[in-house]
């Protein structure tokens, strides 16, 4: 046996091992002055170097060639071509095609005066048992080797396959194979199939899955999942819910125009920035100007009194506002997609009915995320060949062994390939892997800073960047349920400002306005004067939109 080193990885020919020479390629040739003792390599494509030729050389000799040494005492003249046809002496290639194995004393004036011997180098390239790639093996390599050809005729070499490249050879699946190692790396999916994956486990591999798939965050319980385009569970749209200006205004779609109610007062900034309230309607348009005077252009709209009003918004501006919507239509995976761009809010209203147990029927509210169109293997183990699964080669790739012969088995079942669970690392990482699918949000300007500012006043939330790549909406809370409409003594005089209004819906199926005033604890540093016209006021604008 012999050890070498491949690119800088250790490797061993032990006794015994068959190799299969495909190939043998010059890789260098070690050039050695008899007299002196130094030694020059030469590069395989060596054809003499540009330079005076010696004084013993004739000025018609090209410099370049080889030939023989003379015998010793005799003149090393160069007088005439030494092969046919003008050639002058011999190439490199010639040279050590004529050393029969020993190498032989030549002369090269391109080299020096003295003579030369030759030593070439090899890289012998070979097919080994159970190895993936060729094997390289240079020439100076000392180890004993026997040609064994004859009688190792009817030897097959098996060569291991990585899943990825399984993938690409859809002509030759249905196939079943054994694995030779696990996939490495952290996991990807909390199933427990994926854990089964590990040497000398044997599987059916039955062809690529048609489905594609749909990235999805649970905000409320952190949990994300891959959703198959074959899931048959019914979604409902979600109003998005955005914290101050700037996040209003990533959410804005070109074309498209946002229109939101404000769910929390916000103070106005003299008479360039009047003031928000509860309520009030705004209709959120594009982005002008550019840089730290980026604003967003709204139009309010006015009561049944009053007249509607532009509104140019600093990016800085707190507040919160709930997306206006009423749409009460379940939808399909495929049909969500056609008609509402990504990312976007939903909750599922009906599960998945050939799911023993679909994980998303019970999250409040779901973020679909990006459609992935990642391709998928259908697989399944030889011990449970009608229970399915669906691996990703390209994110779950291991070395395998295809059996020979044709394999027919029939389709597995793959329901609960549907809904698969990622874990949070993974989650991250194909994250960062996602292209680009929004704009990112604007730069938010500098903070302003003003002393006395008073308690009332909405700081701007900074936007959470996740990835260079894909600007994703912010997490969404979970609805809460809407209080019952209040009486005519919970509206009368002497509350404060924030408890005279409730959160209503509309009666109307499918209308959705959550958490309208922002009843959340955070809320209670604010310390809203008592004016009884502004009540008055919200009420009646609140009523002419969202009527009890």
């Amino acid at each position: 046996g012999s050890v070498y080193e491949i690119s800088g990885n250790e490797c061993c020919l032990s006794t015994g091992d068959l190799l299969k020479v495909m190939a043998v390629a010059l890789q260098k040739v070690i050039c050695e002055d008899t007299v002196t003792g130094r030694t020059k390599e030469l590069p395989p494509t060596f054809k003499g170097e540009q330079g005076c030729p010696p004084p013993w050389a004739q000025p018609p000799s090209p410099t370049g060639f080889f030939q023989p040494a003379p015998a010793p005492g005799s003149n090393p003249t160069l007088r005439t071509p030494f092969l046919g046809g003008g050639q002058w002496g011999l190439t490199l290639h010639q040279a050590l095609g004529r050393c029969n194995g020993q190498p032989q004393p030549l002369l090269c004036p391109a080299i020096g005066p003295h003579t030369l011997l030759l030593h070439p180098v090899y890289e012998v390239q070979a097919a080994m048992h159970l190895r993936r790639d060729v094997v390289k093996i240079p020439s100076t390599l000392e180890v004993d080797v026997e040609d064994v050809t004859e009688e190792a005729q009817h030897v097959h070499f098996a060569r291991p396959l990585l899943l990825s490249e399984v993938l690409r050879m859809e002509e030759a699946l249905p196939a079943q194979a054994e694995i030779l190692e696990g996939p490495g790396g952290p996991a990807i999916f909390e199933s427990a199939w994926v854990s089964r994956l590990q040497r000398g486990q044997r599987l059916h591999l039955h062809g690529r899955s048609p489905a594609w798939r749909v990235l999805a965050s649970a905000p409320s319980s952190g949990r994300h999942f891959l959703l198959s385009s074959a899931y048959q569970g019914r979604f409902r749209r979600r109003p998005r819910q955005f914290t101050g200006v700037q996040e209003l205004a990533a959410g804005l779609r070109p074309g498209q125009r946002l229109h939101v109610v404000v769910t929390q007062d916000c103070e106005g900034r003299g008479d360039d920035v009047p003031p928000l309230g509860v309520g009030d309607r705004l209709e959120a348009q594009r982005l002008q100007g550019s840089g730290p005077g980026t604003r967003l252009l709204c139009h309010r709209h006015g009561g049944e009194e009053e007249d509607g009003e532009e509104l140019l918004l600093p990016l800085d501006l707190g507040g919160g506002f709930v997306e206006e919507m009423c749409d009460g239509k379940k939808y399909g995976l495929a049909e969500l997609l056609d008609q509402q761009p990504l990312p976007c809010e939903v909750r599922v209203v009906a599960a998945d009915p050939g799911l023993e147990r679909d994980a998303l029927g019970a999250l409040p509210a779901l973020r679909l995320e990006a459609r992935l169109d990642q391709p998928f293997l259908v697989g399944s183990f030889c011990q449970e060949p009608e229970e399915g699964f669906e691996i990703p080669p390209r994110w779950l790739d291991f070395s395998l062994l295809l059996s020979e012969g044709s394999v027919r088995s029939p389709a597995p079942c793959t329901l609960r390939c549907r809904v698969e669970e990622l874990t949070e690392a993974f989650y991250y990482r194909l994250l960062a892997q996602l292209p680009g699918s929004a704009a990112p949000p604007p730069p938010r300007p500098p903070k302003r800073t003003q002393q006395g500012m008073s308690p009332g006043r909405c700081h701007p939330t900074a936007p959470r960047s996740l990835t260079a790549g894909a600007c994703l909406a912010p997490p969404l809370p979970p609805l809460p349920a809407l209080p019952q409409p209040s009486t005519s003594k919970q509206a009368g005089r002497g509350l404060p400002r924030r408890d005279s209004a409730r959160s209503v819906g509309c009666t109307s199926a499918g209308c959705a306005l959550p958490s309208l005033l922002g009843t959340d604890s955070d809320n209670g540093e604010h310390d809203y004067e008592t004016v009884d016209d502004d009540i008055q006021k919200t009420i009646r604008k609140m009523q002419a939109v969202f009527p009890f």
